[in-house]
C-alpha cells in the first residue's frame, strides 16, 4: 500500500516567500526601525554616575561637574573637527567658519538627537565638499567630515544599540561608493572612503565589545545580587528549620504530659461529678488532637534522616558545661550572672543557651586567641544576654576563618521568634559584641 501526500496551495492564491525574501524584508523593516522610524527623536545624553571608582573620590563642586564629563568630551570632538574643517587659506573667513560649523553641528547635536545628528552629518558632507574649491581636498570626505562623521558614527554607536551602528556604517559605505562611482567617473585614486570605512569600523568594533562587556558585566552583577539573595534566603530557611525542630520536641513533650494529666485527672477526686469529668475528657482530646496536628505540620521540616536526640534539649543550666568546652578549644572566657535565677520557659532556655553558643563560635572562628565574657542578667520582664569578645591579638599564630554570616542569622531568628530585641555589632576597642533581651511574661515567669 502507498501513501501519498499532496500539497495544498496557499489560501488566496499567495505564493510562499522564500527565506531569502523574508531576510531581506526583515533587514529593510529594521533599517526603517532603526533609522527612519522617530529620527528626530529628543533623547537628551544622561549625566554620568559618581559611583565610580575616580568619581567617588571627588569632592564638593568637583564631583558635581564630573557628572558632565561624557557632554564636555563630545564638545571637545566637535572643536576639534572644526579647527580640521576651518583650517583652509584658499577660503574666506566667512566660509572657513560656516564649514567649520557644519563640522561641529552634527557632533553637538548626537547629545540630544543622536539619529539625525547621522543623517545631518551625511548631508553636511557634500556642501562641505562644495565649499571646499580645491582640488587638492580629499574624496568625497573632506578633511572636517572625515573626523565630524567619525565621530558621530562612535558617539551615535554608543548611545544607540549595536545593530544601528551598522545600518549606518553601510549607508556611510554606499554614500562614499555611489559619489567614486558616479560623481568622479569611476576614478577611486583619490578616495578616502576606504580610509573612513576602516577607521570607523575599528571604532565601532571598539565600542561594540564594550557594551558586550558592559552588559555581560550588569549580567553577572544581577546574577550574584539573585544569588545572593538566595543564599540568604535559603539561610534563613535552614535556621527556620532547626529552630522548628528543637521547638518541635519541646512542645510535644509539654502536650504529652497536659494529655497524660488530664487523663489521670479524675481519678485523683473522689465521686467527681460528670462536668468534671467530661472537662478533663476533653481536655485529653484537645491535647491529642493538638499534639496529632502539631507532629502532622512540624514533623515536614525533619530531613529523612534526622533522628531526635536522646537527650533533652539544652538550657542555660548547662551553660558551665559549654564555656568549659570552650575554654577546652583555646578560647578564654569569663561568665558573670546578675539577678536572681529561675527557671523559664523552655523555649526561652534553649534560645539564650543556642544564642551563646553560636556568638562563642564565632568567636573562635573569626577572633581565635581573644578573651570573651558572658554576660547573663534576670531581669524584671525577661532574661538579657550579652556576650563580647576582645580584638584579634597582633601578631596572632592562628588566623581567622570567614565565614557565611549563618549564625547571626540564625540568632536573629530565635530573637524575634520570642519578641526579642537584638544588636550586634563592632566595639570601639576592634572587638565585637551581641546584646539580647528575650522578654518572659509574668504569667510565664509564675508557672515556670
Amino acid at each position: 500500500m502507498t501513501e501519498t501526500t499532496q500539497k495544498l496551495p496557499p489560501v488566496g492564491g499567495a505564493k510562499p516567500r522564500s527565506p531569502e525574501f523574508r531576510l531581506a524584508a526583515d533587514a529593510l523593516r529594521g533599517l526603517r526601525q532603526d533609522l527612519f522610524h522617530d529620527a528626530f527623536a529628543y533623547r537628551p545624553l544622561p549625566r554620568m554616575g559618581v559611583d565610580g571608582r575616580i568619581s567617588r573620590r571627588l569632592r564638593g563642586r568637583i564631583r558635581e561637574y564630573a557628572t558632565w564629563t561624557p557632554h564636555a568630551l563630545i564638545a571637545v570632538a566637535g572643536l576639534f573637527s572644526m579647527l580640521i574643517a576651518s583650517d583652509n587659506g584658499d577660503r574666506g573667513a566667512a566660509i572657513n567658519l560656516f564649514v567649520g560649523v557644519l563640522s561641529l553641528a552634527p557632533v553637538l547635536l548626537t547629545m540630544v538627537r543622536p539619529t539625525a545628528a547621522f543623517w545631518l552629518s551625511m548631508a553636511a558632507t557634500p556642501v562641505a565638499y562644495v565649499l571646499a574649491n580645491s582640488q587638492d581636498t580629499e574624496w568625497p570626505w573632506p578633511a572636517g567630515s572625515f573626523a565630524c562623521h567619525l565621530v558621530v558614527l562612535t558617539v551615535v554607536a554608543i548611545r544607540t544599540r549595536p545593530r544601528t551602528a551598522a545600518w549606518m556604517w553601510l549607508l556611510t559605505a554606499v554614500y562614499g561608493l555611489l559619489s567614486e562611482s558616479v560623481l568622479r567617473g569611476g576614478h577611486y585614486f583619490s578616495s578616502n572612503t576606504m580610509q573612513l570605512l576602516f577607521v570607523s569600523a575599528l571604532a565601532l568594533l571598539a565600542v561594540t565589545v564594550w557594551q558586550t562587556r558592559r552588559a555581560a558585566v550588569q549580567e553577572v552583577t544581577a546574577q550574584q545580587t539573585v544569588t545572593a539573595h538566595e543564599r540568604s534566603r535559603r539561610t534563613l530557611l535552614e535556621e527556620r528549620t532547626t529552630i522548628a525542630r528543637e521547638l518541635h520536641d519541646v512542645v510535644a513533650h509539654h502536650m504529652s504530659v497536659v494529655a497524660i494529666q488530664a487523663e489521670a485527672a479524675p481519678y485523683r477526686v473522689e465521686n467527681p461529678p460528670p462536668e468534671l469529668e467530661r472537662a478533663f475528657v476533653t481536655i485529653r482530646e484537645n491535647a491529642v488532637a493538638a499534639l496529632t496536628e502539631l507532629r502532622r505540620v512540624l514533623g515536614v521540616v525533619r530531613a529523612e534522616d534526622y533522628e531526635a536526640p536522646d537527650a533533652p534539649q539544652p538550657t542555660l543550666a548547662d551553660l558551665d558545661a559549654l564555656l568549659a568546652n570552650v575554654r577546652d578549644a583555646g578560647l578564654s572566657v569569663d561568665k558573670a550572672l546578675t539577678g536572681a535565677v529561675r527557671e523559664l520557659p523552655q523555649g526561652v532556655e534553649l534560645s539564650a543557651y543556642r544564642i551563646v553558643q553560636e556568638a562563642l563560635s564565632n568567636t573562635l572562628r573569626h577572633a581565635p586567641g581573644a578573651s570573651a565574657r558572658v554576660e547573663v542578667s534576670y531581669v524584671l520582664g525577661g532574661l538579657g544576654l550579652r556576650i563580647v569578645n576582645g580584638p584579634l591579638p597582633q601578631p596572632s599564630l592562628v588566623k581567622p576563618s570567614p565565614g557565611a554570616g549563618h549564625g547571626i542569622t540564625g540568632m536573629r531568628e530565635r530573637v524575634s521568634m520570642l519578641n526579642g530585641e537584638m544588636t550586634a555589632g563592632a566595639t570601639d576597642d576592634g572587638g565585637y559584641e551581641v546584646a539580647v533581651f528575650l522578654p518572659v511574661p509574668a504569667m510565664d515567669e509564675g508557672d515556670a
